[in-house]
Order: C-alpha cells, then structure tokens, then sequence
C-alpha cells in the first residue's frame, strides 16, 4: 500500500493547491516510517521570497517534527527535480532518500553534475507524466 506512488500522489496534491495559489505547481512530502510529517508546496509568489520552495518548506517542517536538524531514514517525494539550492539543502539534511516524479533537465541539480549526500539514494521517473504535465500546463497559461 504504501508504495513511492502512493506519496507522489500525496506531493502532487500539494502541487494542484500551488497552482491554485498561482505559484508554480511543484510539492512534496516528506515520509518517515510510512507516515508524512511535513507535506508543502512552493511558496515564493506567497511570500515573495525567492528561497520558499516546496523542497525549503518541507525540509523545515520534517526538521521541526523531528527535533532535528538531519532527516535520517526520511524520505522525500517531490513531483518536481529539485534545483541547485533546494539539492544543497537536501545534501545537508543528509535525507536518506529523494523520488523524483519529472526530471528538469534545464534547472534541475542532476544536469549540473551535482549530487546528494553519499548515503541518499534517488529515485526517479515516478508519475513522471502527471508530474510533468500540471508545470507544462502552468506556464502555457502564463505565455
């Protein structure tokens, strides 16, 4: 039951209430022992703040729940490839693993040959299309 899409639909609910904010549709959710403890959604429009990512919020909140700094035996689900600040974030969390539902070939951190923290494992491809789909359908409606 609790399967890697299981989550990813979770984080692409947190997607839809981005897009409804008009923000861009990206979320995730953070899992331990198969229980989410912090869900989130970007936020940069909302608090215009360019640093208010979905992957930021989360890692906050999960750190918050937690007591702690470091999201050991956590996993992140984010319908989005994160980005350079959000992968550095991650890194320090030392989160143990990362599912990716699309991958962001132009600003995601894979391409700029950056990596994780050496013990986090990443998954990617999960719901790709959907994932994919509801930030292609937000910017064509910005064009």
């Amino acid at each position: 039951m609790f399967t890697d899409e299981y989550f990813m639909k979770m984080a692409l609910q947190e997607a839809e209430i981005a897009f409804e904010k008009d923000e861009v549709p990206i979320g995730c959710v953070v899992v331990s022992n198969n229980r989410v403890i912090a869900r989130a959604h970007n936020l940069t429009e909302t608090l215009n703040d360019v640093t208010a990512h979905a992957e930021m919020q989360a890692i906050t909140s999960a750190a918050n729940f937690l007591g702690g700094k470091y999201l050991v035996n956590c996993t992140l689900y984010v319908t989005l490839e994160p980005c350079v600040m959000c992968s550095g974030a991650l890194s320090w969390s030392q989160i143990s693993k990362v599912v990716i539902g699309a991958r962001d070939e132009q600003r995601g951190f894979i391409n700029k040959n950056l990596s994780l923290h050496s013990k986090t494992e990443i998954v990617s491809g999960i719901m790709e299309n959907e994932c994919s789909s509801i930030v292609k359908e937000f910017f064509k409606a910005k064009r």
